[in-house]
């Protein structure tokens, strides 16, 4: 996601108005993330959520809360929205994992950006005549600005499109996906599994705001440290939130037990950007994810699960970081490796019990035309 107030990508970037592709780094500073971000929310009863109380400052959502000051409640409707989230970056990717677990595709219609993009927003340059066959745009930029002309923040992704007007509803992506659990309900799969379940929010919650703040954040917080003093201070954080989740996992096969949840799929999409990417162009690099005993097992047992590894697209992903972040990359080569084969290496955290989907059932097949591309991730050869 953006972290100011110039357009900008979905890593938290300093775009530069100067600049073709933006500027990543403030020299000397630590690095900041912005999270103001469009708080309109898609919900099942508009008025009964204008009534609830307002929600209290968060990073990583809130549950029965209304609306914050000045955002509007939009109304459930199966095939009214288009999520916009690119393949590349990890704050979309958990969209399309909730999405695909829940059985939403048929309801909420998904849109892919390319993996780079220039300081004025991300493109639909994959697609035929680089437009949005349901949009019609080429930009994103010009669904933010069919809503609010000249919108002054970072053109991000994840966003929700509202099909008829063409313009973006939210991006407020920790949001996106409690409501997609709470609010489509109606449209959920037969099977689709509780990723919010009531027992265990208490709990999860701390690990949730722990998980954002130290490690999903924390990679930025190292890869985009202005000084040495903030990378040794971000890489101290983030080391000591990984260990803490290596312990965790030790006894228990997911973040919160024996299914999958909500923390497991925020999780989820950090872990798997880590060796391609975090290890070396963020400088993450005291240990390799593959080098962590119950943190990979934990991660390829994800990874293996219909709805997690299926929406991998490793050369995006690498495309994406070592292309657009052009300060930290000036060269903007992207490298060969590491062989990402071992992603499908047995991973033997079935000895820890648990059912991943609970009394659920696992998502069926990825839909024709949303299978990431043969070669981009070793669930799908050439």
């Amino acid at each position: 996601m953006s972290d100011t107030a110039a357009p900008s990508d979905a890593t938290g970037s300093h775009e530069s108005e100067h600049s073709t592709r933006g500027s990543y780094v403030t020299s000397g500073a630590e690095f900041s993330r912005d999270t103001n971000y469009i708080e309109d929310r898609i919900v099942a009863d508009p008025a009964a959520v204008r009534r609830l109380p307002a929600p209290p400052p968060s990073k990583i959502g809130s549950l029965g809360y209304g609306l914050g000051e000045g955002a509007e409640a939009w109304p459930v409707e199966p095939g009214r929205y288009r999520l916009v989230a690119a393949n590349a970056c990890p704050w979309a990717n958990r969209t399309v994992i909730v999405r695909r677990l829940l059985g939403l595709e048929d309801a909420i219609s998904l849109g892919r950006p390319g993996p780079t993009h220039d300081a004025r927003s991300w493109t639909f340059d994959l697609d035929p005549d680089g437009r949005d066959p349901v949009l019609g745009t080429e930009r994103l930029q010009q669904n933010y600005f069919a809503r609010f002309p000249g919108y002054p923040r970072g053109i991000t992704v994840p966003a929700i499109v509202d099909i008829p007007t063409g313009g973006v509803v939210t991006n407020d992506y920790p949001q996106i996906t409690l409501d997609f659990s709470t609010q489509w309900r109606e449209f959920h799969r037969e099977g689709a599994p509780n990723l919010l379940p009531r027992d265990l929010l208490d709990e999860m919650w701390p690990v949730i705001e722990r998980v954002f703040t130290e490690v999903n954040n924390g990679v930025y917080r190292c890869g985009f440290a202005g000084s040495q003093e903030a990378y040794d201070a971000a890489y101290a954080r983030l080391w000591d939130a990984l260990d803490w989740l290596e312990q965790r996992l030790s006894p228990r096969r997911y973040l919160m037990g024996g299914t999958i949840t909500e923390a497991d799929v925020r999780l989820f999409t950090t872990l798997a950007r880590f060796d391609p990417v975090y290890h070396g162009h963020f400088k993450t690099n005291r240990s390799k994810l593959a080098e962590m005993e119950h943190l990979w097992g934990y991660a390829r047992d994800l990874f293996q699960t219909p709805g997690f590894g299926d929406t991998i697209d490793f050369v995006q992903i690498k495309q994406h970081y070592y292309i657009t972040h052009e300060d930290v990359n000036p060269t903007r080569i992207v490298p060969a490796g590491p062989d990402l084969g071992n992603w499908l290496d047995p991973h033997g955290r079935e000895r820890l019990g648990g059912e991943p989907f609970g009394d659920g059932t696992p998502p069926g097949p990825v839909r024709e035309g949303e299978r990431i591309a043969a070669g981009h991730n070793p669930l799908y050869q050439l």
